[in-house]
């Protein structure tokens, strides 16, 4: 007897224990616990740097709950995940909950009814009301801190319940969280460190800024949505008469600083240089040329303020003019307006949302017969911060940035490169990365004016006056990490000094959750903390993440790697794509058309909707569809069916004598197993379970069909048929399992040893034999046809076939399972004609007329 496992010589032959019943139902429940109680996953961190293959994964978002779309990315992550550890790589597959930021402050505020006023003493008693009013209650920043940190951990404990039910094969003693003291100190060191060699600054500037919820805003969370508005035309005085502008902006008007218009616009030649005087308030402004001004739109003049879009910034910029700012933080008009604008007309706007000063502005250039006709209406792009639900405005604030080639050519050629050196899968998404990289107009914003997250580890002195002196910023150490400036002194100072001359302050902002974001494999990685496991992972193999944040989570780890280490974060980018509603719409929290999975895991069992989920090609968008869940769970049970019949067959097993179908269905499978390697090598998991599914039902309706008669019995090729049988069931069930982990594991407890995740991937000198797959091929053909005229005289699959007779090019190859195709077809006389004609199969059944198929 000899084996067909050469990779098993080693292990004592198990006798199959299958049971009477088999069934999807509590698989999950089951494994579960046993994968955490033998440490199926756990990382190997003995293992040499080249033995090892690290995946830096997405840390979700704690504010709520994972929608179907979570695992539908995650799944592709951890099909990768399981095909390297079964090739022998040492797995690092941690697991972080990103938690700090603006969304679980929102559901914080929403849970509890409270909100964030930073000037409140602390209340160590403070408990939040059982039923949450519709005021919300004002709590310190330390209080709001500490409900942020109580529903994060709630949250968390679902998440992972949910994670561990979906069967993500990651190592949950690498777990981590944006807001722990681990992350915190990677995040401070790196900006420190940043700060120190000049990469990170400090500047006043006008500042993108979301007036709900009161904080600056990076251009990479910018979103650009279609907004009704309406164009005024308004009568500027000139020096020889009115000079018009049409603006969506009318609340503006005593923020203009200047009129621009395109330097070739002959309309204008005659004014630039001059001045004119604005509507209502009769300041003088100059009239200026400018290329962005666009002699197409509207009157070809424009109105510039300060500021009402980013073209304001860069007029103000480059023709050096001057601010009168009249926007606040809140999205009202200032109470006072700038030094050299009339008070008497302003004062009807002074403290007005935007909404009302345009309505009641638009009303005095009425009267005052400076408005043209009527507001015509338009609906243009505005951009809006992608969480807010207003039109973005630009304050000028003092805010932290950090270089990210925005501004310098050479630096930005650097990210460029790097984008180059990755691996992209599938690889038209670098052009995404070189687009945005491209499309830069300034550095990265990285403060926020929020409360739950990193502080910015800065502190300043404060001079005779009380003033802070931001340009000598207090650091504190390294080794003094994390810190607090809002709570913690700075060396060399007492708390009492907080706030007082001749102190200190701290800096009252936080840090963008993506400047923590960005350091994902360091914090995960052990940077500085672990430096024996940070030398064993990083630079990472994967970095696994939606084609939509190429632009924020994707590029920002490009910048602080390169800026860290000069090095790549991870050698290879795989982008999966967004989940569609049936209306291929995007699936979103905030658009309400989100599927739970929860409910979707215990009906369908979760193996059906990874199966659903590896049926998303690599970045490409999907529709959810049940139906495709529902085709994954007949694929489960088919498997534990086959399984059992296959390991239920009596008798021993051995290949000495394999027969002409044997080898022709175990040579396939063994091209089968290359193509699901060559597939996974390039991370299409897609075509690696399209090409193994495609097999084992033919697997299933061809083969197992033909040799079921030869391998009940105990007869010449017998053995044979059970060995290759088993044989084919072992290979696939290695196959199928980054796929299908449940039952995969538990058709492999039946019968092996150890987990069928940390059995070997399977490779070609598994099955070393020499076979045509033509034959499975022509003898499943002719099969089909005989029970086709079976069926169509309505007689019995039992029936007696009289005679058969092969004819055509693949019959010869039929007839080399002669045994095996009289058995599944009950054929008594069996005739084999070749030719260079199609294939035909004629069948006569007994006492009945000759059919031809």
């Amino acid at each position: 007897m000899t084996s067909l496992y050469p990779w098993r010589m080693t292990q004592t032959p198990r006798i199959p224990a299958v049971p009477e019943k088999v069934s999807l139902d509590g698989l999950e429940d089951k494994w579960v616990v046993l994968w955490a109680e033998r440490g199926t996953y756990a990382f190997d961190r003995t293992r040499e740097r080249a033995e090892v293959y690290s995946v830096d994964t997405p840390p979700p978002t704690v504010s709520g709950s994972l929608h179907v779309g979570h695992v539908f990315s995650y799944t592709h992550t951890d099909t990768v995940a399981r095909y390297q550890r079964m090739r022998g790589k040492a797995v690092f597959y941690p697991m972080g909950w990103d938690d700090n930021g603006l969304p679980t402050e929102r559901r914080v505020q929403n849970f509890y009814g409270v909100r964030c006023d930073p000037s409140l003493p602390y209340d160590p008693h403070f408990q939040p009301p059982e039923k949450p009013g519709k005021n919300q209650i004002p709590v310190s920043r330390r209080t709001f801190i500490e409900l942020c940190e109580r529903l994060t951990e709630i949250d968390e404990k679902a998440f992972e319940e949910m994670w561990r039910r979906v069967g993500l094969s990651v190592d949950w003693n690498h777990l981590y969280s944006t807001i722990g003291a681990r992350a915190r100190t990677a995040s401070q060191r790196a900006f420190l460190r940043n700060l120190a060699r000049g990469e990170a600054y400090l500047s006043e500037a006008p500042t993108l800024w979301d007036v709900t919820f009161r904080t600056a805003v990076a251009q990479a969370e910018l979103e650009n949505r279609d907004h009704p508005g309406a164009f005024h035309r308004l009568a500027f005085q000139g020096p020889d008469g009115p000079v018009h502008v049409e603006t969506t902006r009318p609340e503006l008007l005593p923020a203009c600083v200047a009129l621009v218009a395109h330097p070739d616009d002959e309309r204008y030649r005659g004014l630039f240089g001059r001045t004119v005087r604005t509507p209502l308030f009769g300041v003088e402004v100059p009239v200026l040329a400018h290329r962005l001004a666009d002699p197409e739109k509207g009157s070809g003049a424009v109105m510039v303020c300060t500021f009402g879009d980013t073209t304001d910034v860069v007029w103000w910029r480059e023709l050096n003019l001057p601010i009168r700012a009249v926007v606040g933080r809140d999205g009202r008009l200032a109470a006072e307006p700038p030094a050299d604008v009339p008070a008497g007309p302003y004062a009807e706007l002074a403290g007005k949302t935007l909404h009302t000063a345009r309505e009641r502005i638009t009303a005095m250039l009425r009267e005052s017969g400076e408005l043209e006709g009527d507001p015509r209406p338009v609906v243009r792009p505005v951009s809006f911060y992608e969480k807010g639900s207003k039109p973005l405005e630009i304050v000028t604030t003092r805010q932290w940035y950090l270089r990210n080639g925005g501004r310098d050519e050479a630096l930005r050629e650097r990210f460029l490169e790097r984008g180059r050196q990755i691996a992209w899968h599938p690889a038209y998404m670098r052009s995404r990365y070189e687009n945005w990289v491209e499309g830069l107009n300034g550095d990265w914003l990285i403060s926020r004016q929020r409360f739950f997250g990193v502080p910015i580890p800065v502190w300043y002195p404060l001079d005779e006056a009380g003033e802070p002196r931001y340009d000598h910023p207090i650091v504190p150490d390294e080794g003094e990490l994390p810190v607090d400036p809002s709570s913690d002194a700075p060396a060399g100072y007492t708390e009492e000094q907080r706030g007082r001359p001749g102190g200190f302050t701290g800096d009252p902002d936080i840090l963008d959750t993506w400047a923590t974001s960005s350091l994902t494999p360091q914090i995960a990685g052990g940077w500085e903390h672990d430096t024996d496991l940070f030398s064993r992972v990083f630079p990472y193999d994967l970095r696994p993440q939606a084609h939509d944040i190429i632009r924020t989570w994707l590029f920002s780890t490009v910048v602080r790697a390169e800026l860290e280490s000069g090095s790549l974060p991870w050698t290879n980018a795989a982008l999966s794509g967004w989940i569609l509603d049936p209306d291929r719409k995007k699936m979103s929290k905030s658009v309400g058309n989100v599927v739970t999975p929860m409910g979707l895991l215990r009906e369908y069992g979760s193996d059906a909707v990874r199966y659903w989920a590896a049926n998303g090609r690599p970045g490409t968008d999907t529709a959810f569809d049940t139906g495709q869940i529902k085709v994954g769970r007949r694929l489960a049970l088919k498997i534990l069916n086959a399984s059992k019949f296959v390991l239920g067959l009596e008798g021993p097993a051995a290949d000495d004598a394999l027969e002409p179908l044997d080898r022709a269905m175990l040579t396939e499978l063994r091209g089968v197993a290359a193509e699901a390697t060559a597939a996974f090598d390039s991370y299409d998991y897609t075509r690696a379970l399209e090409r193994v599914e495609r097999f084992f039902w033919q697997f299933c309706d061809d083969y197992l069909e033909l040799v079921k008669q030869r391998a009940y019995g105990q007869g010449p090729g017998s053995e044979a048929a059970r060995a290759a049988l088993r044989a084919a069931l072992d290979v696939m069930l290695r196959l199928f399992a980054p796929f299908l982990p449940y039952v995969t594991e538990e058709v492999w407890s039946w019968w092996r040893e150890g987990s069928v995740h940390r059995a070997p991937w399977p490779a070609p000198e598994e099955l070393p034999f020499t076979g045509d797959p033509r034959v499975l091929a022509a003898t499943a053909d002719a099969l089909r046809q005989i029970r086709k005229a079976k069926s169509a005289a309505r007689t019995s699959m039992r029936a007696e076939a009289a005679r058969v007779a092969l004819r055509g090019t693949e019959a010869p190859f039929a007839a080399r399972a002669e045994a095996d195709l009289r058995a599944a077809g009950v054929i008594t006389d069996l005739v084999v004609e070749p030719g260079d004609e199609p294939f035909e199969v004629e069948v006569t059944l007994a006492e009945i007329p000759s059919q031809t198929s």
